[in-house]
């Protein structure tokens, strides 16, 4: 039992603290440290208690403070004695390896062992831990084992040390556009991958501890200081697409990959007329209408009189002739889903050399195509369709400005094929229209970035040509449906239950009406059989037309290719339904990307407007907030309500920038 008198030592924060007990309990001790504070310790906190009982008096608490400090410095001046190693060395290899205190200090001093003999071996105990640990008033030495493996672990701290220590020194260096020096330079290095991990995964980093413990020794604290180390360091640019590395979409192909494109590429398309099944449609005349911008033409129009009646052709590109389900170029399409189109460049699906090449409906060249041959009534009634591999050459590329001024010019000898495809479209689109499809225009939001300089416009989405494509496209992806689902294969088809509220009817253009039927819309689904798309106003939908830029299109392109040859089907249900969770989830990683890096540079675009006011279309409002559409940019944003008359839906207002961080997703504005 301790009495009172003892002289004992306990840790406090780590270091050792000398004290006298003053009273003593069963389990508890009233002491007076070293420091001059009176304190109860839990008898199980002792590390070492003297031997000799010394006069504890109240009158003579300076004399006591000072014969504690005048202990405490002898044990450490006996500390330096000791060699630890030496002393494990001894008990290694002895049969017990629990050894009392003082046997050990007497080893260690080479005689007999005092009190601070002892209490300066245990203190080396705890001060180096790697032969020894001091467990309930005895000393387990370590098996040789155990010491190597925490020789290894302490070098490893060592190592981390110097890490942060000289890391945070170069990161300094690096945001001070100071010299690295060639010692510097491979820590600099080692440490740029482990916070550029961080910034785009934070917690779910491999080296996510060691990132947080690096910034805080380099004093860091801005949660976007890796990200401007990165750039000062040249391995992002200054605009960094975050969200795409944050999703691990691949940016790049693999040599196997690129070595099939190459070889396809080399090909030619002369081999395309050997086909028996495939038809030669060089005779037509297809027309393709697209974007100024446009670099992969994956689609084209023709059109025949028949009779009293139409013959449309809707020719797309043959990318299942060229990307089969075994080859390196589709698990290449697996991994991504689709292409992604940014204001800073594109991330295509396939390889330039497929993409913009062999695939790409390129005027005046042969191309390897899948057609749908429609016939349709002049009242757009479809009479017959035919699918068929065909072989086609584009006699005309058209832009949409282009074929809207021709279709303007609606005169005697004006250009027939488009003003009837016109004429077609307009029928086409008021039949969805009787059938329930919800049109909602909205313009295309086009952002240009020019030496960091933002710009963004607004495009009618709205225009004969815009629409005369999308009406076939639609006509062509719901006959393609119908044809897969009427042989009673499985397939991959696009779904959508009604709206949950329906606000818009007919040919509505009103922004405000399309904003509140978009938020009432049923979310789409992808079947493996066929069922109503609501929004569209068809019975059946799916997509072939975009084969060069998505997977789904190549997809159903593959098993129309089995339907119409009368071979074994490409895909079996049960591979739809994986084909269908991998489209799910690219496309969810996809749409997200694309997303946030279309709000990234609207933001960039409002930094430069700040203090400027904008036009507002307030779509909803409540006492507390009200919540609008910028009409210049198509940004959804909320504010709170302001002092007064709450502005009422449907009404313009202005409100002007106050504060914007794109790279910090923030933006706010006033009243």
């Amino acid at each position: 039992m301790t009495i009172p008198g003892k002289l004992i030592e306990y840790l406090d924060g780590g270091k050792f603290i000398c004290a006298f007990v003053t009273e003593a309990q069963d389990k508890r001790l009233r002491l007076l440290n070293q420091s001059g504070r009176e304190i109860n310790l839990p008898l199980s906190r002792v590390l070492h208690i003297s031997k000799r009982t010394y006069s504890v008096t109240a009158a003579d608490r300076e004399g006591m403070q000072r014969q504690l400090h005048e202990t405490a410095d002898h044990r450490r001046a006996l500390m330096e004695e000791i060699n630890l190693e030496e002393i494990w060395e001894l008990t290694a290899d002895e049969p017990t390896a629990v050894f009392e205190p003082e046997f050990l200090a007497e080893l260690a001093f080479g005689g007999e062992a005092d009190d601070n003999k002892v209490a300066a071996f245990i203190r080396c105990v705890f001060s180096d831990r790697l032969y020894f640990k001091f467990r309930e008033g005895k000393i387990h030495a370590h098996s040789r084992e155990q010491v190597e493996q925490l020789r290894l672990q302490q070098e490893k701290e060592e190592s981390k040390q110097a890490l942060l220590t000289n890391g945070a020194m170069a990161l300094g260096k690096l945001l001070a556009d100071e010299t690295i020096n060639d010692d510097l330079r491979p820590i600099l290095d080692q440490c740029l991958p482990v916070l550029q991990d961080f910034y785009l995964f934070a917690g779910d980093a491999p080296q996510a501890a060691m990132a947080r413990e690096l910034l805080k020794t380099a004093g860091l604290t801005d949660p976007h200081a890796p990200f401007h180390l990165l750039v000062k360091a040249g391995i992002w640019d200054r605009n960094e697409n975050i969200p795409l590395l944050r999703q691990e979409i691949p940016t790049t192909f693999s040599l196997a990959a690129r070595q099939q494109a190459e070889m396809l590429l080399q090909r030619g398309t002369a081999e395309l007329f050997d086909d028996p099944v495939r038809i030669d449609l060089t005779a037509l005349a297809p027309i393709t209408i697209d974007g100024a911008t446009t670099l992969d033409y994956d689609d084209a129009l023709s059109i025949e009189k028949e009779d009293d009646n139409y013959l449309v052709g809707v020719h797309i590109s043959d990318v299942a002739h060229y990307v089969k389900p075994e080859d390196p170029l589709f698990q290449e399409a697996m991994q991504r889903g689709t292409s992604l189109y940014f204001p800073e460049g594109q991330i295509p699906m396939l390889p330039r050399h497929l993409s913009q090449g062999i695939c790409s409906l390129i005027q005046d060249e042969v191309r390897a195509t899948l057609s749908i041959m429609i016939l349709l009534s002049p009242e757009t009634e479809v009479l017959r369709v035919r699918i068929k591999p065909s072989i086609i050459k584009v006699a005309r590329r058209l832009t949409y400005d282009e074929a809207d001024q021709l279709i303007a010019d609606n005169i005697a000898d004006g250009d027939w094929e488009l003003q009837t495809l016109n004429m077609l479209r307009t029928k086409l689109r008021d039949k969805r229209v009787v059938a329930g499809a919800l049109l909602l225009p909205f313009p295309d939001v086009n952002i240009s970035v020019n030496n960091n300089t933002v710009q963004v416009s607004l495009s009618d989405t709205d225009t004969p040509a815009r629409t005369l494509v999308s009406e076939l496209m639609i006509l062509a992806n719901t006959e393609a449906a119908k044809f897969v689902a009427d042989r009673m294969a499985p397939g991959l088809f696009r779904a959508q239950g009604p709206p949950r509220k329906r606000i818009v009817h007919g040919l509505d253009n009103d922004l405000f009406q399309n904003s509140l039927q978009r938020k009432q819309l049923s979310r789409g689904e992808l079947l493996t059989s066929a069922k109503a798309h609501s929004g569209l106003g068809v019975e059946q939908y799916t997509t072939i037309t975009s084969p060069i830029r998505r997977l789904l299109d190549l997809l159903m392109q593959h098993q129309l290719h089995s339907l119409v040859r009368r071979e074994e089907l490409r895909f079996n249900e049960k591979m739809c339904k994986d084909f269908s969770a991998v489209i799910t989830r690219t496309l969810t990683s996809a749409n997200a990307v694309k997303q946030q890096r279309h709000r990234y540079w609207l933001l960039k675009y409002l930094e430069a407007k700040k203090g400027t006011s904008m036009n507002a279309l307030v779509l909803d409002a409540n006492p507390r907030r009200v919540f609008l559409l910028l009409t210049d940019i198509l940004l959804d944003i909320d504010i709170p309500a302001p002092a007064g008359q709450v502005p009422e839906p449907g009404n313009m207002v202005q409100v002007k920038v106050a504060k914007v961080d794109a790279l910090d997703n923030n933006v706010r504005f006033e009243w």
